[in-house]
């Protein structure tokens, strides 16, 4: 039970014997563990084995962006308050991903911060011109490649400023003639790759982009008002689905069943909650409501039983982790079933079963 990670243990022979630091990608680094995210017990797990290892990765995955790059080096000593406090009883990962009960305290260190370097853009090559490069030049980038604005820089850490369609039709517009890029570029804006995503979105929405400094002081990437657009709708769509599938879940049970039937349903491990209506259940319990051939019967729907809880079993999964507020979100095939388990239950409202 207390045995080390294969993967970790053969990273730790590596590195102890003084060869280059182990590079990985932090989704290979995760797939050693059987897992694809980093919800909060995936995270602390990973930890206590990377203790048990006395390795580190560089920088610390759970901040990493999923494709970038991370290296496995020996751990630093700590002392003090620096210390993290582990549960020593065991760090095993189950096939799912998920630790064993009770194999890591909670006491565990984590940065619960929701970074900017977790976002695609922010760690993805930049398009730049020079502070030489030509208005005709600027004009054609930004056409071609669809953009609102293009760093001006002379390398990947040197930022001069950043052109943009404004920054071109204001100086323009005052008589502000120029032929390079230095004579229509303004102030650029910066965040560290460190920085909380909410820090960040008031200077994105102002200046509607920033750029992304990372710790090696390099430009890792630019995040603009689309990408933050694209990224709440991402954070946001599973949770808008889930109220919609669960109010018309209620719905559906609503005036169906008798107040005896709900308490049934009820979690025999909460024996004593008072149920009153259908809103008083919780989720896990609509499937043990639902799952019940003789109570099914009552809803009058001619669709399988069987098949109809198996679906709703993986909804409530999938709710489980969307309220646990996994940092990386739903996988695609997790939203694809909310998508298609919110249509199907649209459906059956609009031919008048729910």
């Amino acid at each position: 039970m207390n045995e080390v990670n294969p993967n970790l243990k053969n990273a730790a022979d590596v590195v102890a014997q003084g060869k280059l630091p182990l590079r990985v990608t932090t989704r290979e680094f995760l797939s050693w563990f059987g897992a694809q995210r980093r919800g909060y017990w995936i995270v602390q797990a990973i930890r206590s084995q990377l203790e048990k290892a006395q390795l580190q990765t560089v920088p610390d995955f759970e901040s990493n962006f999923i494709d970038a790059p991370l290296e496995l080096r020996k751990a630093e000593s700590k002392t003090g308050d620096d210390v993290a406090k582990i549960d020593r009883s065991s760090a095993a990962i189950g096939p799912e991903g998920s630790p064993a009960a009770g194999s890591v305290g909670e006491s565990i260190s984590r940065d619960p911060t929701y970074q900017i370097s977790k976002l695609a853009p922010a760690n993805q090559p930049i398009v730049s011109v020079s502070p030489d490069g030509t208005l005709a030049e600027i004009v054609t980038t930004l056409l071609s490649r669809d953009f609102s604005q293009l760093p001006v820089m002379i390398n990947d850490r040197t930022v001069k400023g950043v052109v943009t369609w404004q920054s071109i039709g204001s100086r323009l517009a005052l008589d502000k003639n120029g032929q390079k890029a230095r004579d229509f570029m303004d102030v650029a804006q910066e965040v560290k790759s460190s920085s909380s995503i909410f820090d960040a979105i008031p200077l994105i929405v102002r200046s509607q982009y920033v750029l992304v400094r990372g710790d090696d002081q390099k430009i890792s990437g630019i995040i603009t008002a689309s990408d933050l657009s694209e990224q709440f709708q991402g954070l946001s769509e599973p949770f808008l689905l889930l109220g919609e599938i669960e109010n018309m879940l209620r719905d559906m049970i609503s005036n169906k069943f008798s107040k005896d039937d709900l308490k049934g349903a009820r979690d025999p491990k909460d024996g004593e909650r008072e149920i009153n209506g259908v809103t008083d259940l919780a989720f896990g319990e609509y499937v043990r409501l639902l799952e019940n051939e003789g109570r099914w019967e009552k809803l009058g729907i001619a669709i399988d039983r069987v098949k109809f809880r198996e679906d709703l079993e993986s909804i409530r999964l999938i709710r489980n982790e969307v309220m646990h507020f996994d940092p990386d979100g739903v996988l695609p095939e997790q939203l694809k079933t909310l998508r298609h388990f919110a249509q199907f239950l649209r459906r059956l409202r609009e031919i008048g079963c729910v």
